[in-house]
């Protein structure tokens, strides 16, 4: 078996390749940036809380603050999770204390945060970012894409997740999905759809580099087992 990662590493130029047994070795730490959109967010604390995921949530960050009542704050209390609110402009994203605050995290999840991180903040952290974002892109961009696509009467609608690089939504691909859709739909479902596949190819990626089945190579691609 050593011989065939061995050759397997070397065809790919696979700069990673470590064993891990999920159940005996210690779950990753993780932070959670989101912004406003709860879809990505919820399902990720449902899926660790249910034990789907195999990672230890130690904060979630945010650049909307959500009130006391909340429906994620509530379940972020019962399971003492802290969750900090830090208001960003377009001149201070805040990056040196969210830096700070996940300070030891293995890994940082991007759960539909609507903020672009720094070349800075990426060299600094120095570990990997994992995004999602719509399959939307490039075609529809800025406000409200899910309604431009919709106009447009597109018919095959996706999500992508990748890890995070200096290059604006275009680091390695972990992960993709797609589902059709038609003149059956109203701008409702459409949405619906969109969403359910941000939260599935989000979490399946997370499982896959949590597994240590994703293998980058070459200067912007990955093998996934």
């Amino acid at each position: 078996m050593d011989e065939a990662f061995l050759k397997l590493s070397k065809m790919f130029s696979a700069t990673r390749s470590v064993l891990r047994v999920p159940d005996l070795d210690p779950k990753f730490k993780i932070g959670v940036l989101a912004s406003k959109q709860d879809h990505c967010l919820v399902d990720l604390l449902y899926g660790w809380q249910e034990g789907r995921l195999p990672v230890d949530i130690t904060c979630v960050i945010s650049n909307h603050n959500r009130g006391p009542n909340n429906h994620v704050m509530r379940f972020l209390e019962r399971n003492n999770v802290p969750y900090h609110y830090l208001h960003t402009t377009k001149e201070n994203k805040r990056e040196g204390e969210i830096l700070e605050l996940v300070l030891n995290t293995d890994f940082l999840v991007l759960a539909r945060y609507m903020q672009v991180l720094s070349g800075h903040f990426l060299r600094t952290y120095g570990k990997d970012v994992i995004n999602i974002h719509h399959g939307l892109l490039q075609s529809f961009k800025g406000g409200n894409p899910s309604k431009q696509a919709f106009d447009a009467g597109v018919k095959l609608i996706g999500a992508t997740s990748h890890i995070v690089t200096e290059e604006l939504d275009s680091g390695p691909i972990i992960e993709q999905m797609v589902e059709r859709v038609s003149q059956r739909d109203n701008l409702q479902s459409f949405v619906q759809k969109s969403e359910n596949l941000e939260r599935q190819c989000l979490a399946k990626a997370m499982r896959s580099y949590c597994e240590l089945r994703v293998l980058p190579y070459g200067e912007n691609r990955t093998v996934v087992f």
